[in-house]
């Protein structure tokens, strides 16, 4: 083999392995935001959604497994970006806390094991496209709470209304 194959091969492994070590464990298009997580105020175990990937006016069930590790108080935000293509169409801090209600779920948050199932009603029309969201969450003290992103494919329909 040469030199500069191997070395593009020995690349290609080792960005396949970096990328499944990002992945969120489940059936969902999240991945993490980086590969150092030991610190995160939440341990994320497992996130599937269904459908995956989403369908546009069918309802989104959504199934998260993780662990609380460190105590969140109000005050803790969370910074969303969300594009279509290259185009950034939200960028804003929201509270975590008001979000939590969302979920059903009060702050403070205390440590322990969570498992939380939400059904979403997903929008009937929504632009084909690629949507990318950023969404990187802190506690009130600016440590990380966890950091996630995703990309999400709505394809055009088909004709008569039908998925391609």
């Amino acid at each position: 083999m040469k030199p500069l194959s191997a070395i593009a091969w020995l690349a290609t492994c080792l960005t396949v392995v970096a990328a499944d070590n990002l992945k969120v464990p489940g059936e969902s298009p999240l991945e993490f935001c980086n590969s150092n997580r030991d610190h995160d105020a939440v341990q994320i175990e497992k996130v599937d959604i269904s459908p995956n990937p989403p369908k546009p006016g069918k309802p989104l069930l959504v199934t998260f497994n993780g662990e609380v590790k460190k105590k969140i108080a109000d005050g803790a935000y969370v910074k969303v970006v969300v594009k279509y293509g290259l185009i950034q169409l939200l960028s804003t801090t929201a509270d975590f806390c008001e979000q939590t209600q969302n979920v059903d779920l009060n702050c403070p948050l205390e440590p322990g094991k969570m498992v939380i199932t939400k059904s979403i009603d997903m929008p009937s029309v929504i632009p084909p496209g690629t949507y990318n969201v950023l969404a990187d969450a802190y506690t009130d003290d600016d440590e990380n709470i966890s950091c996630l992103k995703a990309t999400v494919n709505f394809p055009r329909p088909g004709l008569l209304g039908e998925e391609l």
